[in-house]
């Protein structure tokens, strides 16, 4: 078992993985530079690529004794073209073009729209984007079976394409046939966290939820204008939420995205639950071995807000330099969090508490963090729901969070500052101290005279109970009963 020392850094690196980083030493090198937890896209490769992906990600977690999470990002219902009779056309700036439900083959001036739900769901004036926006049709007629657009923006289009509608809210289950057949394998699979792919409504995440029966935490994807509507109870329902910049930024201006991500992620962190800023933050490093300095002031300006996790896309998962772009990564978020004025940057926005002995505890954690020399904060809890109190406070030192369960442990691998430890229950105040002075030190949180604050819930070992914090000072001397590799 290889000793590995806590990230020098309190916000989350997410790497997707694919072709350029599914070999078992490529995906070490990733967690070595700095990966936390792992993204598989669905949308790409075969169950038998994930699941190989699978195991080798359990056993880098054996190899270093640190529970990491793995996220499952489903493909979603994208919605397409049909094909071309020679594959492609070019519609013409101001032309008519139409989508029509006949499955001949499409040429210039036609080809069908395979998803009967649209013709019933767009109107007059209404837009339509083709290939990540690159056409933009404006809805002029819609009859049964046919819908007559003119491109204000025309050019090549091609097989299969997909097809983004802005304005108008899509009547279709957020869950296709493939994405049930993902779930259900993602649960065999045991996976933390599952990506919800163009979400509009909370009943969307409603419907995943009943599926997956408890047994993985739900990230929400925000990149539907719709899903901006609704997203305080898109946020509700779900256990985290990504804001997927992609799509988004398809459908909407990109003025609009920046203002929106700072309302996405202030939004999220008032209710404790992990935010994710992903899509093309290091885009340029799928070819070059160094990003643009645009990419790393938006990286930078995501850790500055308060963002619980970043996220690489094909920058891991295809790109030239899968593990210098975790690097790279890894370095902003800490020269970020170095600075001097971070700590307030990421304070304000007001968190305020709720009525609780569990709120009013954890923001007494990070008021003793700012007032006296502490190394740690040491949160015991069974469900993850303490952590969550604590890192939404954004302390200033770093919390190590023990729990009986690997599941939560690896959940809560995406939360802002968190060092999960899966490790064996207690069941007395003196087994508490005890056990956090070992894992404190075993875990790199000081040596002796160092001071950690300790976050617990009388009695133990119930769910929901948090009413304790005591602060203790390390010795040094509290492994010689436990040595390195003892079952704790």
């Amino acid at each position: 078992m290889t000793k590995f020392k806590p990230r020098a850094r309190k916000v989350k690196i997410l790497a997707t993985l694919g072709p350029a980083s599914s070999d078992p030493d490529v995906l070490r090198a990733l967690f070595r530079a700095g990966a936390d937890a792992f993204r598989f896209n669905m949308s790409h490769g075969d169950h038998a690529m994930h699941a190989a992906n699978f195991a080798t990600v359990r056993a880098l977690e054996k190899e270093f004794n640190r529970p990491i999470a793995i996220l499952c990002d489903l493909q979603g219902p994208k919605l397409r073209v049909g094909t071309f009779a020679e594959g492609k056309a070019v519609i013409a700036h101001g032309a008519q073009f139409v989508l029509d439900d006949n499955p001949a083959p499409g040429d210039a001036t036609r080809v069908q729209l395979p998803h009967p739900e649209l013709f019933a769901a767009l109107q007059a004036g209404q837009r339509l984007l083709i290939n990540d926006g690159k056409i933009r049709l404006r809805v002029k007629q819609v009859k049964s079976g046919t819908i007559t657009c003119v491109a204000e923006v025309g050019g090549v289009i091609s097989d299969r394409k997909g097809v983004n509608v802005p304005d108008a809210e899509v009547p279709i289950p957020a869950l296709t046939a493939k994405d049930r057949a993902d779930l259900a394998f993602a649960m065999e699979q045991g996976a933390d966290w599952i990506g919800l792919s163009f979400v509009q409504r909370p009943e969307d995440i409603l419907e995943a939820k009943e599926l997956m029966q408890g047994r993985a935490f739900l990230c929400a994807k925000i990149e539907k204008p719709q899903a901006i509507k609704r997203l305080h109870d898109i946020i509700e329902a779900a256990d985290g939420v990504m804001v997927a910049r992609g799509d988004l930024g398809v459908e909407l201006n990109p003025e609009e995205v920046p203002p929106l991500q700072k309302k996405i992620v202030n939004a999220t962190r008032l209710t404790g639950k992990p935010v994710i800023v992903a899509t093309q933050m290091l885009e340029s490093m799928i070819e070059s071995p160094t990003p643009t300095r645009a990419e790393v002031s938006d990286v930078a300006n995501a850790v500055y807000d308060g963002a619980d996790v970043v996220m690489l896309s094909a920058e891991t998962a295809a790109g030239a330099w899968p593990e210098e772009a975790v690097m790279m990564m890894d370095s902003i978020a800490r020269q970020v969090e170095a600075d001097d004025g971070y700590t307030a940057r990421v304070r304000m926005l007001d968190t305020p508490s709720d009525a609780t002995t569990a709120d009013a505890l954890a923001h007494a954690c990070m008021t003793i963090g700012d007032t006296i020399a502490l190394n740690a904060i040491c949160v015991f809890t069974d469900s993850g729901s303490s952590a969550r109190r604590v890192a939404r406070e954004r302390p200033a030192v770093p919390v190590m969070v023990l729990t009986p369960s690997m599941q939560v442990a690896r959940r809560i691998t995406l939360l802002w500052g968190a060092h999960p430890v899966a490790t064996r229950d207690i069941g007395s105040f003196e087994e508490m101290i005890a056990k956090g002075k070992r894992m404190a030190l075993r875990h790199g949180f000081g040596g002796a005279g160092a001071r950690v604050a300790m976050l617990a819930g009388v009695p133990f070992g119930k769910s929901g109970a948090t009413n304790l914090l005591h602060i203790v000072r390390l010795t040094g001397d509290e492994l010689e009963e436990y040595p390195a590799g003892s079952v704790e």
